[in-house]
Formats: C-alpha cells, sequence, structure tokens
C-alpha cells in the first residue's frame, strides 16, 4: 500500500510540475506568445511552426488550442492556419517529451535550488516567473526519477502484473484508458511521461505503452473540444477539427502489433522506444495531414454552421473564459474584448433612443429595455471575472489595466441607466419639432464620442484622446448652445406648454452625462503619460483609481440591481 502511495504522490507531482512550468510561461510570454501566434496565423507553414515553438514552451497543446479557438472566434484568423497551429501543437509536445526524457537526473537539483531563491527573492517581477518555471521543469525531473523508483517494487506484483496483461490485448481499451488520463490530469505531456516511464520500468509492455500514447492524444483533444464550448461556432470549429485529426490516429492500431514487433528489435531502452514511437508518430501524421487543413476547415464548417440568433435571445458572456484566469494577461485580454461589447450595446440603445424620440413606439422600447437587460448582465459577469483574478499575480501595468476595464464597464452600465430613464422620459412627455432636430444633433456628437471612448481605451493613444477630450468641450459647448436658444424660445413662449420645456431640457441634462461617462477614458490615458513622464516609477493614477473603483465595486455588490435608480456616477 505503501508503494503504491509513493507511485501516486510521484504521479501528481509530475502533473503539477508541468502545470507550473505552463503556468510560469504564460505569466512572463503569454502577450508575446499570442502576438507570435496570431501574426503566424496567415500562412499555414508559419502557423504549424508557430503551434510547434508555443507549445514546446509552455508545454501544452490546450493552451495552444485556447488561443487558436480565441482568434478564430474573433475574426483575426482564418480556420485553415489556426487547424494548422494545432498539428504543429501536437508535435510540440512530442519534442518536450523527448527532452524530459533525457538523462538529466543531475539538473534537476540545480534547477530545483535556482528557482526556489529566484521565485522568493522576485516574486512580482517576471524574473520571479522565470524562478517558477524552473521549478517545475526540476519537479518533472524528480517525479520521474520517483516513478522509476516507485515502479520497481510493483513490477514484483502478480496481481498488477496479471491486470497490465490483460490490458495488452485490447490496444482501443488501453488508448481510452490514456485518453481518460490525460483529461484527469488536463495534460496529455504527462501522461506520455508517465507511460514512458513505467515502460523503462517493466511495469507495461510496448504495445500496451503505445496504446496508451495514441490515448492521450486523443484525450487532450477531447479536452480542448470542451473547453471550447463557450465559444462561438467559429472557435469550436478549431478545437473539433484538432479532435478529429487526433481521432484519425486510431487507423494505426492494426499495425500497431507487428510495428511494436519491430521496435522491440531496436537496440533502444524500452522509455525511448516509447517516446520514439511518440515523437515519430505524431510528427509523420501532422505532416501528412497538414495540406488537408483546407478540406478539413470546410468540414467544420459544414459540421458546426452559424446559428442565427433571435433578438430576443439573451446574451451571454462569449470571451470570458475561466481557464485563463490563472494567466493574467489573457484573461485581462478577454475582459478587455467582454467590455467592448458592453459598448456595442450602449450603441444599440442610443440608436433604438433615437427611435423612440422620433416616435415612441412599444416595438422600439420593449427592444431598448432588453438592451438595458443585456448590458447589465454582461457587467455583471465581467465584474465577476476581474474578482476572481488573483491581484497578487499582477504586475503595475496589469493592475492598472484591470483598474481601467472595471472603471469603463461601471461608466458603461451606468450610461444603460441614464439610456432607459430617457427612453421612460420619452414616452411619458412630448417634445417639439425644433427639440427633436436639436436632439438628433446631439445624438451623433454623443455616438461619435462613445466610438472614440472605446478606440482610446482599446488603444491608449495619446492623440486620441486628446481628441476626444476635444470633442468633449464642443459637446459641452453645443449642448449649452441649444439649452439657452430652449430657453429663449421658451421666454418668446413658442413651446407649447412648460411641462414639454423640462422634458426637452432634462434629456440635455441626461445626454451631457452620457457625453462625461463615454469620455472618461481620455483621462486616464493622459494621465498615465504625464505621470510616466514625471515619475516613472509609480503606477499612473493608481492610488485613484483604485480607490474609487473598489468604491464603486463594494456598493454595487451591496445595493445590487436596486442601484439602478441612482443614476450616473461620472460628473461633467
Amino acid at each position: 500500500m505503501l508503494t503504491l502511495l509513493h507511485l501516486l504522490s510521484a504521479i501528481a507531482l509530475l502533473v503539477w510540475g508541468t502545470h507550473i512550468v505552463r503556468t510560469g510561461i504564460l505569466r512572463v510570454y503569454g502577450a508575446q506568445l499570442r502576438r507570435l501566434l496570431s501574426h503566424s496565423m496567415r500562412r499555414t507553414p508559419l502557423a504549424f511552426l508557430a503551434g510547434i515553438g508555443i507549445t514546446a514552451l509552455v508545454q501544452s497543446s490546450n493552451a495552444t488550442a485556447l488561443l487558436a479557438s480565441a482568434f478564430v472566434a474573433e475574426g483575426l484568423m482564418a480556420l485553415a492556419p489556426a487547424l494548422a497551429a494545432m498539428l504543429g501543437a501536437d508535435v510540440g509536445t512530442a519534442v518536450m517529451a523527448r527532452v524530459l526524457t533525457l538523462d538529466l537526473s543531475w539538473l534537476s537539483p540545480l534547477l530545483l535550488l535556482c528557482g526556489v531563491s529566484l521565485f522568493l527573492a522576485q516574486k512580482q517581477n517576471p524574473a520571479g516567473q522565470l524562478g517558477r518555471v524552473a521549478i517545475g521543469l526540476g519537479l518533472i525531473m524528480l517525479a520521474l526519477e520517483l516513478i522509476v523508483a516507485a515502479s520497481e517494487p510493483i513490477t514484483h506484483a502478480q496481481g498488477l502484473g496479471q491486470l497490465f496483461a490483460a490490458l495488452t490485448g485490447d490496444l482501443l481499451l488501453a488508448a481510452v484508458i490514456g485518453a481518460l488520463f490525460a483529461m484527469l490530469t488536463y495534460s496529455s505531456l504527462a501522461t506520455v511521461l508517465l507511460t514512458a516511464t513505467l515502460a523503462g520500468a517493466g511495469l507495461i509492455d510496448l504495445p500496451l505503452a503505445i496504446g496508451l500514447v495514441i490515448g492521450a492524444n486523443i484525450g487532450s483533444g477531447v479536452l480542448a473540444y470542451l473547453n471550447s464550448s463557450l465559444l462561438a461556432a467559429a472557435g469550436r470549429r478549431v478545437a473539433l477539427g484538432n479532435l478529429l485529426y487526433k481521432l484519425l490516429g486510431l487507423l494505426v492500431l492494426p499495425l500497431l502489433d507487428p510495428l511494436a514487433a519491430w521496435m522491440q528489435q531496436l537496440p533502444l531502452s524500452l522509455q525511448n522506444q516509447v517516446i520514439g514511437f511518440h515523437l515519430a508518430y505524431n510528427s509523420l501524421r501532422c505532416l501528412l495531414l497538414l495540406p488537408s487543413v483546407t478540406l478539413m476547415a470546410r468540414l467544420c464548417t459544414r459540421l458546426l454552421p452559424e446559428r442565427a440568433t433571435e433578438k430576443s435571445s439573451t446574451v451571454q458572456p462569449r470571451y470570458l473564459d475561466p481557464d485563463a484566469l490563472p494567466t493574467p494577461t489573457l484573461a485581462l485580454a478577454n475582459a478587455v474584448r467582454e467590455t467592448l461589447r458592453l459598448g456595442d450595446l450602449a450603441e444599440q440603445m442610443l440608436g433604438h433612443l433615437q427611435d423612440v424620440l422620433q416616435e415612441p413606439r412599444a416595438e422600439a422600447g420593449r427592444e431598448l429595455r432588453r438592451l438595458e437587460d443585456d448590458l447589465d448582465r454582461l457587467y455583471g459577469a465581467v465584474k465577476l471575472y476581474l474578482a476572481k483574478l488573483p491581484r497578487e499575480a499582477l504586475d503595475e501595468a496589469e493592475d492598472r489595466r484591470w483598474a481601467e476595464i472595471i472603471e469603463l464597464a461601471v461608466n458603461l452600465r451606468q450610461a444603460g441607466y441614464i439610456l432607459a430613464k430617457m427612453q421612460r422620459r420619452a414616452e411619458r412627455q412630448s417634445v417639439t419639432r425644433i427639440d427633436l432636430e436639436e436632439l438628433a444633433e446631439l445624438h451623433a456628437e454623443l455616438l461619435a464620442n462613445l466610438r472614440l471612448g472605446l478606440n482610446v481605451f482599446l488603444s491608449g493613444d495619446p492623440r486620441s484622446a486628446r481628441q476626444l477630450l476635444r470633442q468633449k468641450r464642443r459637446f459641452r459647448a453645443l449642448e449649452r448652445r441649444l439649452a439657452h436658444a430652449h430657453v429663449d424660445r421658451l421666454h418668446r413662449q413658442v413651446l407649447h406648454s412648460p411641462v414639454t420645456g423640462s422634458a426637452h431640457l432634462e434629456l440635455l441634462e441626461d445626454m451631457k452625462r452620457l457625453n462625461s461617462l463615454f469620455c472618461c477614458s481620455a483621462y486616464v490615458v493622459l494621465e498615465a503619460e504625464d505621470q510616466a513622464a514625471d515619475r516613472p516609477d509609480e503606477p499612473p493614477g493608481q492610488d485613484r483609481l483604485d480607490g474609487e473603483l473598489r468604491r464603486l465595486l463594494l456598493d454595487d455588490a451591496a445595493n445590487g440591481p436596486a442601484s439602478r435608480a441612482t443614476g450616473g456616477t461620472a460628473a461633467g
């Protein structure tokens, strides 16, 4: 029993080591790897090579699948190059399995010593995350040694030998077991390393080991497909094509017995034979299938067509992938994309408000209220997603971006409440034709400022931020001129009633508040530019942003949807 416990603990250490390496690499180089993959997706050969390189670094084909699926879902790349990248990811996994099973026992204690020292000394810096990677590599090598040591007594157990002998006769069952273990450990690499180590220890024979290796590949494909279930159909096609390519590997099962008999004649250890088969199998399979990525893309598009969404359907978060939370760079990018969807909903609400102002109709009012509910739902999802992000893992720039995302999300939610209030006021009170012309002029300016504000938030460009502030001042001047003109008409008794005049002035005031909310991103960008020049060692505006945003989050958590009636928080 104690021997079995030692073996299971060594396996757990192997899985944990691969997880640490993947997390450390993504935290330090996540943005660069993301950029490399996106830039390589224009041509199939480059995408294939990028898939090899990125997977070799992060030691996880699932991480590469996550990136590729997200890019395709966002329309940033075509499906065929993404499938080529996934073929490259399989080769990258096989390459790392070969590297990690080399005789590097002397390197394990050195990596652990240096990694722990570096991580504890600079935990929040990129150097500290590289120390985390060194710890993970050291743990992987140590775990492989412990598995060999723990397996030696087990090889003499008669019952266990009979169990593995029974599995040897059914390669399909062995593939299923390998797939299940890869899904449970979230790592096909860990499964292959474990299989090779057990084979080298004499615990399993070569045919069974080969079946487990093929199953591990399929398990990683199933896992990637399950992880893509929340994406749009375009993103799920990448995972589907990847899974179909891995399932095609089952065609070699009838050839495994003669292949194993031939391999056993080679002057290699059993462990090296398993690793060699894994490398040759994935390399040949992927190179042979690479020319078919275009055909596979067409097949996946036919199997997963775009679903027509009705207008009355409930909007759900599209980019808030929980698997990206351990990697702050990817998680923040997901939150940015979802926050931009909030901006799209606010823009749609603006369009429907104009329809309500021109001719109050029940259909337009219902659509605007539905959009308000969708905006509120997405805001809650973004807020909860960012709350789950480990703040201690963020560097200064990431922490500042976290605050910017929350601030814009809060402003867009408040804008939705104001737009809904304007819709209710427009349905209760009428305005004159002259007022409608003035409101339409302001509406056009407001729509332009919303779009420019989202641009500034996304790009962080100081020049665009200064232009946005100029647009804000222009809007304020226009609003004041229209308010004065309205009062002048009221004085000349052009209006039919003072009630109509009151409605018009309130709508002007609401539009002024909306404009202030849409232009807030300019202040964040310009403040960051100024403080970076004056005090480069301090995060721009962090104290002000953190205090205000934490207050907003606490208030929102306490009040919930009831805070709708409070109106906006930004001042003109």
